[in-house]
């Protein structure tokens, strides 16, 4: 399995739209993707126009896939890309697991 972390902050102002994007991306992307095994979004209460992700891919051909379907380039790489300071992707390994 392969785990992505994104920590993703947001220009001033833009959570609400940066919020939309996301959810017409999960429904369009991962939702029909067969080697994403999760996609989940944070919002930090205490920290505006912010957002965490965390994914879970069955190998790399699965995000390979998930990053170069239509709806990333049009949704994630398109409008989203517009509404964010900086980008930041860490890969994690599973150490433990129960």
């Amino acid at each position: 399995m392969l785990t992505k972390v994104f920590p993703i902050p947001l220009q001033a102002g833009k959570q609400a739209a940066a919020e939309a994007i996301v959810q017409e991306f999960a429904d369009a992307g991962p939702a029909q993707e067969p080697g994403t095994l999760s996609f989940r979004v944070y919002r930090d209460p205490n920290r505006a126009d912010y957002l965490l992700f965390v994914e879970h891919f069955a190998d790399q051909a699965a995000y390979d896939a998930h990053t170069g379907s239509a709806a990333y380039g049009r949704l994630v790489a398109g409008r989203f890309a517009e509404l964010i300071e900086e980008f930041v992707e860490i890969d994690h390994e599973l150490l433990v697991e129960k």
